[in-house]
C-alpha cells in the first residue's frame, strides 16, 4: 500500500509522489527524481531535515545533535530516518532548485462554468481530464485565452478534476474582459500549477481564517478540506470587503456550519451603506481576543498587502505570541 506524500519548498513549489508503506522517505523521494540534500544518511548530520505539516510518521533514529527535543515536538524530521504511516505533507525551508526538482506542470482544461456572483467578482470553473493534486490554499497561473498574459488565482476548492476560482472583475483587465466579453463554456484553458507556500497545515489548534476580497478563494479551499475531514477544532472565518455588493458565496459559507463541528463566521464592511446593520470598519476591530488568549490558534490570512500588514502589527501590539500566522499577500493586477 502506497501513501501520497507532498513536498513543499520555500519557493512555493509542491511535488507529489507515492511512498511505500515501509519505505524510507528519502529513498522514495530519490526514486521519484527529487534529490533532497543529504550527507550521512544515518540520522546524525541533519542535512535532510524538514518538517511534517500533516500526516503520521515514525523515525528510526535521530541523533540529539541533529534534532533537539524541541525540534521533535515541532514535528521536524530527518528524511533519511522517516517512514510515513499515512498520506502526509512535508515542508523544506529551501528552494526546490536545490534538489533538482521539476517545476509545476502545465495542465489543460475546459471552461465548465462562468458566472458573476457579486458586482466585482466572478466564479470560473474548469474541468480537467485528470485530477490535479495541490494543497488547499495554493494557486495556479492561468493563461488568458487570446492573449499572451497569465494571471494567478487561488483554488477555491479541494483537489480534483473540477477546479474553481474566485476572480475579481476589474473595469478594464485582461482576464476581466475575457470573462465578461468572450468566455464560453467549452473554451480551452491552459494553466500552470500548483504554486504557492500558503496552504493548510496539520490542524492541532483552533483556526482563524481571515479573507480580504477575493482572498476568500484560498480559504474556501481550506474550508472544503476541513469539512471533508470532519475537523473538530474551532474554526472562525472573518471576511472583509468594501461594500455589501462585494460579498459573495454566502450560501456556501453558511453550509460550513452544518459540516464543521464548531464554525463561526464574521463579515465586516469597511464602507457599508447606511442601512447596513452588521459589523463595519476594519477586521482587526472585530477580532475576538478571548478565543486566542485561552488556547492560542493558527491564523491564515489572505488578502491585499495593507490588510495583511495591519493584522501582523495588531498581533504584535496585542502580544499574541501563541498565534501562529500564515499569510498570502496578493497584489491585484490593474490590467
Amino acid at each position: 500500500m502506497n501513501h501520497k506524500v507532498a513536498f513543499s519548498f520555500a519557493d512555493g513549489k509542491t511535488l507529489f509522489f507515492p511512498v511505500g508503506a515501509h519505505e524510507i522517505l528519502l529513498d522514495a523521494a530519490l526514486r521519484n527524481g527529487i534529490k533532497i540534500p543529504l550527507d550521512c544518511r544515518e540520522g546524525v548530520c541533519g542535512t535532510c531535515q524538514g518538517r511534517c505539516e500533516s500526516g503520521e510518521y515514525s523515525q528510526d533514529y535521530v541523533d540529539e545533535d541533529a534534532l533537539s527535543s524541541r525540534d521533535l515536538q515541532q514535528r521536524k524530521i530527518l528524511s533519511c530516518q522517516t517512514r510515513v504511516k499515512s498520506d502526509a505533507t512535508f515542508y523544506f525551508d529551501f528552494d526546490s532548485s536545490l534538489c533538482n526538482a521539476p517545476g509545476p506542470v502545465q495542465v489543460r482544461g475546459t471552461v465548465s462554468e462562468v458566472r458573476q456572483v457579486s458586482t466585482g467578482t466572478a466564479i470560473l470553473q474548469v474541468q480537467l481530464e485528470q485530477a490535479l493534486d495541490f494543497l488547499p490554499g495554493q494557486y495556479a497561473r492561468l493563461a488568458v485565452p487570446g492573449t499572451d498574459s497569465w494571471r494567478a488565482y487561488s483554488f477555491a476548492n479541494r483537489p480534483g478534476n473540477q477546479l474553481r476560482f474566485l476572480i475579481r472583475l476589474l473595469p478594464d483587465g485582461v482576464m476581466s474582459n475575457y470573462l465578461r466579453e468572450r468566455c464560453q463554456v467549452g473554451d480551452p484553458l491552459l494553466m500552470e500549477a500548483p504554486l504557492g507556500a500558503f496552504y493548510l497545515r496539520h490542524v492541532s489548534r483552533p483556526l482563524v481564517l481571515v479573507a480580504g476580497g477575493t482572498g476568500l478563494s484560498a480559504l474556501l479551499g481550506m474550508l472544503d478540506e476541513l469539512a471533508a475531514n470532519a475537523c473538530e477544532r474551532p474554526v472562525h472565518l472573518y471576511y472583509g470587503v468594501r461594500g455589501a455588493e462585494d460579498l459573495c458565496e454566502a450560501a456556501r459559507i453558511e453550509g460550513y456550519a452544518s459540516t464543521l463541528a464548531d464554525f463561526r463566521y464574521t463579515e465586516v464592511l469597511s464602507d457599508p451603506p447606511p442601512a447596513w446593520s452588521g459589523k463595519r470598519g476594519y477586521l482587526t476591530e472585530h477580532f475576538d481576543l478571548a478565543e486566542w488568549r485561552d488556547s492560542s490558534a493558527d491564523m491564515y490570512v489572505c488578502g491585499p498587502p495593507p490588510m495583511v500588514e495591519s493584522i501582523q502589527q495588531w498581533l504584535v501590539d496585542q502580544a499574541l505570541d501563541g498565534v501562529q500566522l500564515y499569510y498570502e499577500k496578493f497584489t491585484q493586477s490593474n490590467i
